[in-house]
């Protein structure tokens, strides 16, 4: 298989767990906070542990997918 024939599968897999990554993290911010209220101590917070590794999955598999998605629009 080429290039052309694998990528779909490829952005199948990393948005999967892209969705499944943003599911997973936790959020400290109510929905106050959204709209303008007054909820400064869970604006800001260290992520710690299980939760940073987390969010640097996130970041990574995103970056992958947007990647995955510019060299498809270049393939066709």
């Amino acid at each position: 298989m080429n290039l052309h024939g694998i990528l779909p599968y490829i952005q199948i897999v990393l948005s999967a767990a892209l969705i499944g990554c943003v599911l997973l993290q936790q959020t400290g911010a109510s929905l106050g906070g959204a709209f303008g209220g007054d909820n400064f101590s869970a604006a800001y917070h260290t992520r710690r542990g299980s939760e940073k590794y987390l969010f640097y999955a996130t970041i990574i598999v995103g970056v992958l997918f947007a990647t995955s998605s510019f060299v498809s629009f270049i393939v066709h």
